[in-house]
């Protein structure tokens, strides 16, 4: 003869069973979607068929590991710059690294505070270029010249054109196009952002062919951005993650290992 359970004792197991499941649930890491944009090395860098590493998957790992419920997914996944910012902004997508606020921005995402990373921009020049370069107004002297290359998309043209007085070429889609650009003689200049520099050169393969000159022509902070539909007790808890990083000095190793 099976076993009878009364009502009443089986209404004690399913409480039973679901107080013994309860911290199964508490334990779901709270999933962030993120993407690897294409063309921002240092920030990522790729290391082979299916793997990407850099400045800003390291950060994702260290806020992990300050905020083990957090989990960052996507960033060994490609994404075109100007499509990830789309992205985060239609709410595809719930953070952006190491972004530079813009007031267009500031109106489509959330940024965290404090700034992670401190970039300085500098001018790269053909190997065998003689200009001595201080300050805009020596690229100013140059006139047609003095043409600086930049990228579409990016915040540099529109730095360059508060700036004024520059011939600007911002066609380019991507920092490796413009740096062969200007191996080819189109173009004096090449403005591009460090940490990462030599890498980059690197890796674009013109080495010796150019080089950096050594003047910082700007410098900005830049951010975690999120997305305005993340949930606002999430967003604090990355910045939360963020301010313990930058008191640590972790954040500053970081950019350091990349430079």
């Amino acid at each position: 003869m099976g076993l009878r359970v009364t009502p009443r004792w089986q209404a004690i197991l399913l409480f039973s069973g679901a107080l013994l499941c309860a911290p199964l649930a508490w334990a779901q890491p709270t999933v962030l979607k993120v993407v690897a944009q294409e063309g921002t090395e240092p920030k990522f860098i790729p290391a082979g068929i299916g793997r990407v590493v850099g400045l800003c998957v390291d950060l994702y790992r260290a806020i992990e590991r300050v905020d083990p419920g957090l989990q960052f997914v996507g960033d060994q996944q490609w994404l075109p710059l100007l499509r990830a910012h789309s992205e985060l902004a239609s709410h595809q997508h719930d953070a952006l690294c190491a972004v530079q606020r813009t007031d267009e921005r500031t109106r489509q995402y959330v940024f965290l505070d404090p700034p992670l990373f401190q970039f300085r921009y500098q001018l790269i020049a053909r190997a065998d270029d003689p200009a001595i370069i201080a300050n805009w107004d020596d690229v100013r002297k140059l006139g047609a010249q003095g043409v600086v290359l930049t990228n579409r998309g990016y915040t540099t043209p529109e730095m360059l054109e508060r700036i004024g007085g520059l011939r600007v070429d911002s066609s380019a889609t991507s920092p490796a196009i413009n740096l062969h650009k200007l191996v080819a003689g189109r173009g004096r200049f090449f403005l591009h952002r460090a940490p990462g520099m030599q890498g980059f050169i690197a890796r674009a393969g013109v080495a010796g062919k150019v080089k950096i000159l050594p003047a910082v022509m700007a410098s900005t902070d830049v951010y975690m951005a999120m997305g305005t539909h993340v949930d606002p007790a999430v967003r604090l808890r990355v910045q939360r993650a963020v301010e313990q990083l930058d008191r640590s000095g972790e954040l500053a190793k970081l950019l350091k290992k990349w430079d």
